[in-house]
C-alpha cells in the first residue's frame, strides 16, 4: 500500500490520507486503471471511453487526517489598495 496526502474538497474541506496504484502492477502499468474506448456501432467514430479500475487499488479507501475550516465569501482576504503610481511603500531617503 503506498499512501501520499491529499486536499480533498467534498464533503467538506480537509487533508486525507488517500492509497496509490501499484507502481509495478503489470495489469495498469500504475495507473490504477484500464481506460476502454469505444466507437458508435452504426458509424464506427469515437464514442467516448469507460475507466475500469485495476485490482492493485481502490480508489475509495481514504482517511481524513485534518478538516479544515470553510472559508465565507465575506472571509475571503483581498489584496491591499495599491497606490496609482506604484509608490506603496516609499521612503524620503535619497536612492543612492
Amino acid at each position: 500500500m503506498r499512501l501520499r496526502i491529499q486536499h480533498a474538497t467534498w464533503p467538506r474541506p480537509a487533508l486525507v490520507l488517500t492509497d496509490m496504484p501499484r507502481p509495478d502492477c503489470r495489469t495498469c502499468d500504475g495507473y490504477g486503471g484500464i481506460e476502454h474506448e469505444y466507437g458508435h456501432p452504426e458509424t464506427g467514430e469515437y464514442d467516448g471511453s469507460d475507466w475500469e479500475p485495476c485490482h492493485c487499488w481502490n480508489e475509495n479507501h481514504h482517511w481524513t487526517l485534518l478538516p479544515l475550516p470553510r472559508r465565507l465569501p465575506f472571509q475571503r482576504r483581498r489584496a491591499p489598495e495599491r497606490h496609482p503610481w506604484g509608490l506603496d511603500g516609499y521612503s524620503d531617503e535619497p536612492p543612492f
